[in-house]
This record gives structure tokens, C-alpha cells and sequence, in this order.
């Protein structure tokens, strides 16, 4: 899952979800001083990361996309993100773009709060806008694009994003079904260790 999954699938505090974002850039690396809602987002990141590599669902969406890559589950991870955009209304009762303003806003009240290293990955985030960058197909493309550019000459000669986009606009209903299927199912497994009333934000999919 990516960046928008990340925060959503948190509990509704802002440390929280600072928490479950930074554990990627920061590698889960947890900085003395950092909130018990700060670990526990990063402890959350690291449940829903399991889940979602290992689970068959996951599985069969990369196997769609081709044989072998070794960018498959970065493409998932967005494609994910944007599938969660596309059908947002089923999982969340605030607006998309009011949960994301929200956000935004709480997380800026935090970041004089932050390390160094989590401030600028934080302000990466809020500054690049990037919960609102999969809104379209052509949006997940240019996204696609910006990976390719970081990619080193080496594994760029093996594999690219952007070469699995034709795919993707070929299969986007069986992925999106995909999706369908086990978004809920990752809903289901992490909220066991939440605590359900700081849950208010997720549609019951019970």
C-alpha cells in the first residue's frame, strides 16, 4: 500500500498517522522522544506491509501485470493507492479531499515537533502533494515516470515503470476487483489492534 493507504489505515490522531507514514522513509527507525501514537503508527505501517506483500490476493495482481519484474510491487503499492482514490467512498465516510486537508493542516502543526530526518520527509509529502497524485490513470503514468528517473542505470536496464502502464490500462477492471477484494480483508486484519473508537473516519465493512 502506498502513502494515501498508509494514513488512512491508521487511527484517527495525527501522531498516529505521522507514524504509520514515516515508517517507510525513516525504514521504521524510531527516534528517542518519538509519541507512543508515533511507534504505534510505525508498528501499524509494518502489519499492513506484511500482510499486503505476503497475502494471495496481492500475489495475483502481480502475476497479471507480467511473468517476472522486479518493480511489481511498487506498481501494486500505487496502483492500489489509486484504486483506494477511485472507490473512496466505500471505506471512508469523510470526503477524500477533506480527509487530506485535514491531514495536511494537523501535520503542519507537527512538524516543529519532528527530527530532522521526519520533518523533511514530512514536508516532502505535504509539499509535492502527494496524497492527491493518483487521481487518474494518467496521474499513476506520471508517477510511473518519477520512479523511472530514480531508478539507477542498472535496474533500469532491467525493468521500468512505465512499461507495465499498457498492462495496466488493459487490465484495470480485474486489478480494480483485486483491489475490491482485499482492501477489506486488510481493514479487517490491522483493526484488531486499534482501538475501534479512534476509528471513527472507516465505514463499518463488517
Amino acid at each position: 500500500m502506498n502513502w494515501l493507504a498508509h494514513i488512512f489505515l491508521s487511527e484517527n490522531n495525527i501522531d498516529f498517522q505521522i507514524g504509520n507514514f514515516l515508517a517507510d522513509p525513516l525504514k521504521g527507525k524510531i527516534w528517542d522522544g518519538a509519541s507512543d501514537d508515533i511507534q504505534k503508527g510505525m508498528l501499524t505501517h509494518s502489519i499492513i506491509d506484511s500482510f499486503t506483500d505476503t497475502h494471495e490476493i496481492t500475489s495475483l495482481s502481480k502475476s497479471r501485470l507480467r511473468k517476472k519484474g522486479l518493480l511489481k510491487p511498487v506498481i501494486i503499492d500505487i496502483l492500489y493507492d489509486y484504486f483506494l482514490t477511485k472507490n473512496w467512498e466505500n471505506f471512508c465516510n469523510q470526503p477524500r479531499l477533506e480527509f487530506i486537508k485535514n491531514f495536511n493542516k494537523n501535520a503542519l502543526k507537527k512538524l516543529c515537533t519532528l527530527p530532522t530526518n521526519a520533518k523533511e520527509a514530512l514536508i516532502n509529502l505535504l509539499r509535492q502533494e502527494r496524497l492527491i497524485k493518483y487521481e487518474s490513470l494518467n496521474q499513476v503514468k506520471e508517477a510511473f515516470k518519477r520512479i523511472d528517473q530514480r531508478l539507477s542505470d542498472k535496474l533500469h536496464s532491467r525493468d521500468s515503470a512505465v512499461s507495465y502502464f499498457p498492462k495496466i490500462r488493459e487490465i484495470e477492471d480485474e486489478l480494480e476487483k483485486d483491489f475490491l477484494m482485499f482492501f477489506p480483508l486488510l481493514c479487517s486484519h490491522i483493526k484488531k489492534d486499534l482501538d475501534y473508537n479512534n476509528l471513527d473516519h472507516w465505514i463499518d465493512l463488517n
